[in-house]
């Protein structure tokens, strides 16, 4: 993993706002990745929950051992991702007033990309097992393979297209 310099620096034109302070655009880009982190946690919440009460249901114990080690990798992967991102706010809280604010930024932006992922793997797995349950085998793969393409393409390779891209553009 690449580690992000955490001396002060100059603030980064693009990023700061007219008449903001270096510590006010790291107070601000803290509290929007908070509100961003807040809405995932949310949903990756509701996947674990369910996940925790599947193995109790009636019905379980004709899951195979396909579906059975797909649900685990999704229960864990849930349970890496709600670790991930409920991370950064629990840090805030033991962190508070230190001065340690840009370390936490950038470490919760690294949290939060290490969520995103597990959370896109709980939601393949999760996917393919219902898919293999209902259906078969290869439908299971098909669905699972569109999930994995889908959060992939959308929640990384294409911002990373964007940074690509971007470096090219003039202001």
């Amino acid at each position: 993993m690449i580690q992000p310099e955490f001396a002060e620096k100059e603030p980064i034109e693009d990023d700061a706002r007219p008449g903001e302070s270096h510590k006010e655009r790291v107070d601000r880009e803290l509290g929007e990745l908070l509100q961003g982190l807040r809405v995932a946690v949310t949903g990756v919440q509701v996947l674990f929950a369910f996940l925790l009460t599947l193995p109790f249901a009636s019905g379980f114990h004709k899951v195979d051992s396909v579906g059975r080690w797909l649900f685990f990798i999704a229960l864990l992967s849930a349970a890496l991702a709600s670790v991930c991102f409920i991370t950064p706010a629990a840090q805030h809280r033991l962190l508070f007033r230190t001065g340690l604010k840009e370390r936490m930024l950038h470490r919760a932006n690294e949290l939060g990309i290490a969520g995103a992922v597990g959370l896109a793997i709980a939601m393949t797995a999760s996917v393919a097992l219902v898919a293999e349950t209902v259906i078969n085998a290869w439908p299971a793969a098909l669905f699972g393979g569109a999930i994995a393409l889908s959060s992939a393409w959308l929640w990384i390779l294409q911002p990373i297209v964007d940074l690509h891209r971007g470096k090219d553009v003039k202001p």
